[in-house]
């Protein structure tokens, strides 16, 4: 019977599955398309990622965008089965209620741990007692007047020194076109290297130089943005392999582990010199975040003892320097 059927069924609607499947893919797809939002396309399969690969040269503009069109909170899609859901919001009710009323509710877990492997066990990685410890001695460093007078006398000293010197080198060579992007992208680079450790990395100079340093936090930057836009199991796999953006940042993790432990290990050196001698530390007064972090008593309770400093150190000041100035962000053109 049900054989007759079909046969009947056939005979009425000649079409084989293939060509009805043909026909419901694309009816599925055309409904897609006239979707009312035009900025981003929620494809079967795929999800939104078409479009986040078509914007990538222009991330900030699109995502602004699209924040704005939705209302300050937008859901992205990811591809089926790969878990790269995300909620985008940056409305202030919904910051404040994550990241300051209820921002217990909310930990990083061990899948951002995974993606910013390169940031070790610092600040930016940690969640509850860890984070609330690495936070307490983070302020209280960072609210200091002394550090506070630092930032103010060595940001001043470099733009003087630095930024207003290039600029005039320009002008004076008469090319009449400088990349400022790329200008204040150094120079924020070489701030926060004060900042952080005291040392001038030298990459904002006339003859706009590539700081190993520098590149290295590039790469990691360029990595742990495709580590979000693609599925895990694939960086996963080209991190195996040693290939593509996982191998430019395996070998840039190596240059800036160098550097920092080599500034922490020398640092120790110089402040231990200076005790014995009864006197202090000569690099502007020893103002740095580094120096600061290195003599830190911690208080009763905080939990932190002097052998975990040296690794807690590593970490934080990776995660400082990738966030503030690794990137190519357009906000180094304000």
């Amino acid at each position: 019977m049900a054989s007759v059927f079909m046969a009947s069924l056939r005979s009425i609607i000649p079409w084989s599955y293939s060509e009805f499947l043909l026909a419901f893919a694309c009816f599925f797809l055309l409904g897609c398309l006239r979707r009312k939002d035009r900025r981003v396309t929620n494809w079967p399969i795929v999800g939104m990622l078409p479009s986040l690969f078509m914007n990538i040269h222009r991330l900030h503009e699109w995502s602004t965008g699209l924040l704005r069109d939705t209302g300050c909170t937008f859901m992205f899609n990811g591809p089926w089965f790969t878990q790269m859901s995300v909620l985008c919001t940056c409305h202030p009710a919904n910051v404040n209620h994550i990241f300051s009323t209820n921002f217990t509710s909310f930990p990083k877990g061990p899948f951002f741990s995974k993606i910013f492997d390169v940031l070790g066990d610092g600040i930016f990685n940690s969640d509850s007692e860890p984070w609330r410890i690495q936070r307490k001695m983070a302020h209280s460093l960072i609210s200091s007047e002394r550090f506070r007078a630092f930032v103010a006398r060595t940001s001043q000293a470099k733009v003087d020194k630095g930024l207003v010197h290039v600029l005039k080198n320009v002008i004076k060579q008469g090319e009449g076109i400088v990349d400022l992007q790329d200008v204040f992208q150094r120079f924020t680079f070489d701030n926060t290297c004060i900042l952080v450790f005291g040392v001038d990395p030298g990459c904002l100079a006339v003859d706009f130089p590539t700081v190993p340093f520098a590149k290295a936090m590039d790469d990691a930057m360029e990595a742990l943005l495709f580590r979000h836009v693609i599925p895990e199991s694939w960086w996963m796999l080209l991190k195996w392999l040693n290939i593509g953006w996982e191998k430019k940042l395996a070998e840039g993790w190596k240059i800036i582990d160098q550097f920092i432990n080599q500034h922490i290990s020398t640092r120790r050196e110089e402040l231990h010199k200076s005790k014995a001698h009864g006197g202090e530390s000569d690099r502007e007064e020893g103002g740095d975040l580094l120096t600061a972090y290195i003599n830190y008593q911690h208080e009763d309770g905080l939990g932190l003892s002097n052998s975990d400093k040296p690794k807690i150190m590593g970490s934080y000041y990776t995660g400082i320097v990738v966030f503030d100035a690794g990137g190519e962000n357009d906000t180094y053109g304000l």
